[in-house]
């Protein structure tokens, strides 16, 4: 078994974040979710209105 270095150890704790991880608070910083959803409430789609959907 190989001895890990010091800069092993230091990279080892250090978490990378992803884009997925990045993107909620990209669009965040360009769109407040809560205004967004003011924003489309009216013409969202209600779960009582329309076609029933098919249990399988």
């Amino acid at each position: 078994m190989v001895q890990p270095t010091f800069t092993d150890m230091e990279y080892a704790n250090r978490n990378r974040t992803t884009k997925r991880e990045a993107f909620p608070d990209a669009m965040e910083s360009i769109i407040p979710w809560k205004e967004w959803m003011e924003l489309i409430a009216p013409f969202y789609v209600q779960k009582e209105s329309g076609r029933k959907l098919r249990k399988h």
